[in-house]
């Protein structure tokens, strides 16, 4: 199976130099098998010289880092959930949900359509990279994500986010996170053989009896061409705190662009007029 670049992201990946693109990475992240170990958070640090997050507890549950920011590449949430069982003593069930979330990689990168500069680039495997060297903090990417990943740092002011660990998964290695996962519930692998993997995973549960799953980011056809980083869930995206519907912020710029010059036109036009009407 042929799992090179295809499609608009060939074409980038050819304009940045790279002549044969390899495989897009991705990350898929199987919620069922995580246990909250926190393993991840602790090997992206680590490994990217990210600062703590000054220790300070939310006391929402086990979660004490809250969400994906500047100073968080990988965040794992804990969900607790009671249901109620149809019976008089009302007593109750409870489970955890666990997920750990991170940038998704977009295929339609909002990000990247608005960075002035240049700091955000498309890798040769396809992921989403911030230079902080070029970054000159304007924070348009923070508004453009639909996610809410990109975050800037407090006393330095530019961008960060996951780089996928850039620097290893071009010596061939997996990054960080997913080299610490004790489950596997993290996977690193070709995208397309990720999302197959991930199907089957699926229609196992189903199987299972588990027909709440679900998988979150691996439709190509969604509002931002599918992501790099997908999920197989078990409850509604919102219950993760993800967008049940996201949609890339930049997707109706042309048609801003081609309206606004057709009011200059207009404008200019009757200016135009106006002064040829006097003279």
């Amino acid at each position: 199976m042929e799992n090179r670049l295809h499609g608009p992201l060939h074409d980038v990946a050819e304009e940045a130099g790279y002549a044969d693109p390899p495989e897009r990475a991705g990350f898929f992240t199987d919620t069922s098998v995580c246990i909250g170990c926190k393993a991840c958070e602790v090997a992206c640090k680590e490994w990217n010289d990210v600062p703590d997050d000054g220790f300070a507890l939310t006391g929402m549950s086990y979660d004490n880092t809250g969400s994906l920011g500047a100073s968080t590449w990988r965040h794992v949430a804990f969900v607790e959930q009671t249901k109620a069982h149809e019976v008089d003593d009302g007593a109750g069930s409870s489970r955890w949900l666990m997920a750990s979330d991170v940038c998704k990689h977009c295929t339609h990168a909002a990000c990247l359509d608005v960075c002035p500069t240049g700091a955000l680039f498309r890798t040769e495997f396809a992921t989403v990279v911030v230079q902080q060297d070029v970054c000159n903090g304007c924070a348009y990417c923070v508004s453009a994500c639909p996610y809410g990943v990109i975050d800037r740092r407090e006393g330095d002011g530019r961008a960060w986010k996951c780089t996928m660990c850039y620097d290893r998964i071009g010596d061939g290695m997996e990054p960080a996170c997913a080299k610490a996962c004790p489950t596997d519930s993290i996977q690193y692998g070709p995208l397309d053989e990720l999302r197959e993997r991930a199907k089957a995973r699926l229609d196992d549960l189903h199987d299972q009896g588990v027909a709440e799953a679900r998988l979150y980011g691996e439709d190509e056809n969604d509002g931002v061409g599918g992501d790099g980083a997908f999920f197989l869930l078990l409850d509604e995206p919102e219950v993760y705190g993800l967008p049940p519907d996201p949609v890339v912020t930049t997707r109706d710029l042309p048609a801003m662009w081609k309206w606004a010059g057709g009011a200059a036109a207009a404008l200019a036009g009757c200016v135009a007029v106006s002064f040829l009407g006097r003279r």
